[in-house]
Order: C-alpha cells, then sequence, then structure tokens
C-alpha cells in the first residue's frame, strides 16, 4: 500500500497538521518532472526489494492534478521493470468528475482494476462516475471511513452500477467505529472488490498497528473472506504516525501467509 508512505517524507514523523499536510508535501516531492523518475523510482524498488509484487499506488505519489503523460509513461516502465502489479490506485476518488476521470487514466496508464478511496464525487455526480467507469472498464471500490455500519457502509455506496462500484473496505475504520470488521465482511460479501486490511491500538482512535497488535480481529477477517470466497486483493494497510512502518509491515505479511496457508 503506497499510502503506508505517507510520513515517509516528512522524516517518518506526522505533521502537527495531519494527514492533509503529509499528503500535501508528498504531492509537492513528487510532481516535479525533474527528477519524478527517481522519486518513484526509490519506491517501487524498496517495494520490489521487500520481496512484494503489487503495490497500490497511492495518489500522492501520482495525482491527477500534476501527473503529465510523461509522469504516467515513467511509472509505467518503472512498475514494469520492478515487475509489480497493481491492483489498485488508492487515494479519495475526490468530489468533482474532472480530477475523476484523472484517477481513471492514472489506473489505466499502470494497469490498476479499481480505484479504492471514499469517494464524494458519486454524491456530486453519480451518472458521470459511472460512465468514466464503463469508459475506461475500472471498477470503483468505495472505502469506509465515517460509516459505522456495513448499512451506513452500503447506503453510501449506492447502486452496484453493473458491478461498477462496490467496496474497499478497510478493517481498520470498523475497528475505529467499535463494530467488528469480519462481521462488515460477511455483510458487504456481494459487493466487495479490494480489502485494506487494518489493525488499529483501540476503538475511538485511528493509531494503525502492525497486524494482530490491536483491536481488529484480523485473523477472523481473513477467516471471512475466505468464507466468502474472496479473490481479490488483500492489501496491508499500516501508517504509524511516529515511525517506518516497513518492519511492521514485513511482520503483518508473515502473519498474513500463516493465516492464509492454516
Amino acid at each position: 500500500m503506497g499510502a503506508n508512505y505517507v510520513t515517509r517524507e516528512t522524516g517518518y514523523r506526522m505533521p502537527a497538521a495531519g494527514w492533509g499536510e503529509a499528503d500535501r508535501v508528498t504531492n509537492e516531492r513528487f510532481a516535479p518532472l525533474d527528477g519524478f523518475a527517481e522519486r518513484f523510482g526509490q519506491i517501487v524498488s524498496e517495494v520490489e526489494d521487500l520481496g512484494f509484487s503489487s503495490m497500490d499506488v497511492w495518489t500522492a505519489h501520482l495525482n491527477p492534478r500534476w501527473a503529465s503523460d510523461e509522469h504516467l509513461r515513467i511509472a509505467a516502465g518503472l512498475l514494469a521493470e520492478h515487475e509489480l502489479t497493481v491492483p489498485s490506485v488508492a487515494g479519495s476518488a475526490g468530489a468533482d468528475l474532472d480530477y475523476f476521470r484523472g484517477l481513471c487514466r492514472i489506473a489505466r496508464a499502470v494497469g490498476a482494476p479499481v480505484i479504492g478511496g471514499m469517494a464524494p464525487v458519486l454524491a456530486t455526480d453519480r451518472d458521470g462516475v459511472v460512465a468514466a467507469l464503463e469508459e475506461y472498464d475500472l471498477v470503483l471500490g468505495v472505502e469506509n471511513h465515517p460509516e459505522r455500519t456495513p448499512e451506513e457502509y452500503l447506503e453510501a455506496m449506492g447502486g452496484a452500477a453493473g458491478g461498477r462500484i462496490g467496496a474497499a473496505l478497510d478493517t481498520g475504520w470498523f475497528g475505529t467505529h467499535g463494530y467488528d470488521a469480519a462481521d462488515a465482511i460477511e455483510a458487504v460479501a456481494d459487493r466487495l472488490k479490494h480489502v485494506h486490511l487494518k489493525d488499529v491500538a483501540a476503538p475511538g482512535g485511528h493509531d494503525t498497528v502492525a497486524l494482530g497488535e490491536g483491536c481488529v480481529p484480523v485473523r477472523r477477517c481473513v477467516e471471512a473472506l475466505r468464507r466468502i470466497g474472496y479473490e481479490g486483493t488483500i492489501s496491508i494497510e499500516h501508517e504509524p504516525e511516529d515511525r517506518d512502518p516497513v518492519p511492521e509491515v514485513l511482520k503483518s505479511r508473515e502473519l498474513l501467509r500463516q493465516w492464509l496457508a492454516a
């Protein structure tokens, strides 16, 4: 999950202004075409060296507001060079159709079948979103953040639009709201397009921790995914505010592999 690097450009310390500031700093770092190949290349090279074969491309590393055709050509070439597939473009789908269509353009360039994130644009131009998804042959996975229950989550998604709109379920946010994420997976099973497997320290907050160290029943989430026959990607998401996430992401990956093999 590219967003695991949210604090990479701020020295692995979340700015006082929070996520939005870290996102802004990262966008400013990656936007200039001069040096983009080096900066994006460092990310994909590290992901490959860590033993991953797939990476969700985060919108602060490749954003519709500044990504030129040359940015996209370079990014696609580097991903291919390092043999990384892209399950999703990860980040807010935005609130306006032009931005969303820009995400579709990025997804097509890097070979991602899913755009996964919160989607306020559905409330402003749902018909336009569906038309763009059909034009680019993509799926929108709506990510849960404020939704406290599966019922609220399904309401936020709205209709399936012929399978074009579904869930990019974040287990951590259900943990934040004190709802059993494994039960949520079962409840939205027929709409599930992508999974952000995340653990948080305790309900009421969103301090992410390594899988199995917080309040989210992550092993039961994996068992639920098996039970419903889920065949999509499980993305390990972990964005600590005061440290490099990599050691705990690798620890989480090994635990996930054990659960999947059990």
